[in-house]
């Protein structure tokens, strides 16, 4: 694996909330290496070792590294700066330039803080034949790029509330601008007085106010209004995501981003792109996106039908088998009907699947067979999935807990059935543990002849590329234990 997440679930043991930071830094430093002129590599430690687990190189100047380092480890003995800064929590920067294959760097470490601890590195280096006396737009981009850095430092870059679409949120080169802790503009690039032009501003930028400029221009007063508030958090230390608004016939992204260093602002940065062609070929998709998500409606609406004529066929049988068999058959339609109504309102096919539990465990205690004095609950996230993994996981999941309520209570017990999840940067584990009556002796998995575990058997091997086990729990009880990759690809 060479994705970050592959790399950080096979070399460490981080904790997921550790990863996803990680991650919110690399969606960002692609902004950061613009700004700096500067390749930035991320190196997480591994025993006595650091190990790269991501790259990005500069598009406003020449990289430092022809070669990718990502997957390569680097000694205790070699460059020690890193661990230095690691160790420190504090920006080094080497007070001598090294030559790297005839090449003059300027190497920098900046630690990564994530609540309240050190827990990777960033290695910035800059290759100084291209570095000549800064012109006012390098020197705004330096600036900037520094204060960034102390913040990634400090652990409030990047802010876990906002986190940049690294596909379409403007970039540096997009158009640039600088502000003051009073809102004042210090700095726009030529980028950004074009986006502006085409908006309908005819004055230049320097030295206005860039809220108040910018109300007027948009057409809707309620999209100029959210602009100007995304603008005055940014001011006020806090951050936001993009915002695409609509003027005079020209569309164009803006995002704001706070600079404040050790608590004390620097004023904020915005990025604003022009998409307005993009926008005009996009609405010719709009009715695509549409149609598939209308057939994930149906298919869910045709789902329900089916279920209501299998209630009404189990209601209307006299075999007991029969109507056993039926009922199940309307949990499970249910179950895949319930991840194709979340696909409907989807615009990416991912699946939150905590929302899909809570709503399928009402729907299992309606079909049950056992005394409704068990209750079941979730414990822990899941997060999302796209709709390969989440549909079968939703199904094994269902078959697990009915299968908990109709074996593991005799008629008229009371206990509790409890869906257990842990996400990590690779992995996804999942416990279902009752605290009913345990497994009968010599049960094996394999030899388990029941149609529910049959199917979850298949699911697990063909779709989730995943592993059961199911053993008696501590205290008493049973653990049916599911684990699954998360970075799992469609074979």
């Amino acid at each position: 694996m060479s994705t970050l997440s592959g790399l950080l679930a096979e070399h460490t043991g981080i904790a997921g909330t550790t990863a996803d930071h990680l991650q919110q830094v690399v969606g960002e430093w692609q902004l950061l290496a613009d700004l700096s002129f500067a390749d930035f590599r991320l190196w997480v430690p591994v025993a006595d070792e650091l190990l790269c687990v991501a790259q990005v190189r500069p598009t406003t100047a020449h990289t430092s590294y022809a070669g990718d380092a990502v997957g390569t480890v680097m000694s205790r003995a070699e460059r020690p700066q890193l661990r230095e800064a690691m160790a420190g929590g504090r920006l080094l920067v080497e007070e001598r330039p090294y030559l790297y294959e005839g090449l003059s760097l300027r190497r920098e470490s900046v630690p990564v803080m994530c609540r309240g601890q050190v827990v990777a590195v960033l290695s910035r280096d800059t290759n100084l034949a291209t570095v000549r006396r800064p012109s006012p737009l390098e020197a705004a981009y330096l600036d900037s790029a520094a204060v960034l850095c102390q913040m990634i430092a400090e652990g409030s870059f990047p802010a876990s509330e906002s986190v940049a679409d690294v596909h379409t949120s403007p970039r540096a080169g997009d158009g640039f601008i600088r502000l003051d802790p009073a809102g004042a503009v210090l700095y726009a690039s030529p980028n950004a007085h074009s986006a502006y032009r085409r908006m309908g501003l005819p004055a230049e930028l320097v030295g206005t106010n860039l809220a108040k400029v910018t109300r007027p221009l948009i057409s809707d007063p309620f999209d100029a209004s959210e602009v100007v508030q995304r603008i005055t958090a940014a001011l006020a230390g806090s951050s936001t995501v993009r915002i695409e608004a609509d003027a005079r016939g020209a569309t164009v992204l803006l995002r704001a981003l706070p600079l404040r260093p050790q608590g004390m602002s620097r004023g904020a940065l915005v990025l604003v792109r022009d998409v307005t062609e993009v926008r005009n070929r996009d609405r010719a998709l709009l009715s695509k996106d549409a149609t598939i998500r209308e057939i994930h409606h149906r298919v869910k609406n045709n789902l329900q039908t089916v279920a209501a004529l299998l209630r009404l066929q189990a209601r209307r049988s006299g075999n007991e088998e029969v109507r056993t068999a039926l009922t199940e058959s309307v949990r499970r339609v249910a179950s895949i009907a319930l991840v194709h109504d979340t696909l409907s309102m989807s615009v990416d096919e991912q699946v939150n699947l905590d929302d899909v539990i809570d709503r399928l465990v009402p729907m299992m205690a309606d079909v049950a067979t056992v005394n409704n004095r068990v209750r079941v609950r979730r414990e822990g996230t899941m997060g999302e999935l796209s709709a390969e993994l989440a549909m079968p996981l939703v199904m094994v999941l269902a078959e697990l807990v009915q299968n908990a309520l109709e074996h593991a209570f005799a008629p008229g017990a009371s206990g509790s059935v409890v869906v257990r999840a842990e996400r990590s940067a690779g992995w996804l584990d999942v416990v279902v543990h009752d605290d009913g009556a345990g497994l009968p002796a010599g049960f094996t998995l394999d030899g388990a002849g029941g149609l529910g575990l049959e199917i979850v058997r298949t699911l697990v091997d063909a779709e989730l590329d995943g592993s059961l086990s199911v053993h008696p729990a501590d205290g008493g009880g049973t653990d049916a234990q599911l684990r699954l990759p998360v970075t799992h690809q469609s074979r």
